[in-house]
């Protein structure tokens, strides 16, 4: 009878474990160590910028690792960003406002047509 009681309060004493583990969810796995692709680069500087990143290349940058510079394009606005993320540190070394990366002139408007001219 008493190792019953024993049992029963060792299981009793386990259920809340038991709920609490069940109950989190799976996070992402937290990234950690140097910035090594295009895509965790491009990743950070949207984040930072809110932007829709168009390029990435590597760059030196104060060290062994170096860091990535991305051009960022905004959309609803007339300027850009071109960001420097720091490899080592995973952070936006410098932010600096540009002309909207891709655009072939600096204005983005329609085509205009001018009647009598080929």
């Amino acid at each position: 009878m008493r190792s019953r009681h024993l049992a029963l309060g060792l299981a009793l004493s386990l259920v809340p474990a038991l709920v609490l583990s069940a109950g989190t969810t799976k996070s992402r796995k937290q990234a950690s160590g140097a910035v090594k692709t295009a895509g965790d680069a491009k990743a950070i500087a949207e984040r930072e910028t809110g932007g829709k990143a168009i390029t990435a290349r590597r760059i030196p940058l104060n060290g062994a690792s170096g860091g990535w510079e991305v051009e960022l394009r905004m959309p609803h606005d007339e300027k850009g960003w071109r960001c420097v993320i720091d490899a080592d540190t995973r952070t936006v070394h410098t932010k600096t406002r540009i002309d909207q990366p891709g655009a072939k002139g600096r204005a983005e408007g329609p085509v205009r047509m001018i009647k009598g001219t080929r």
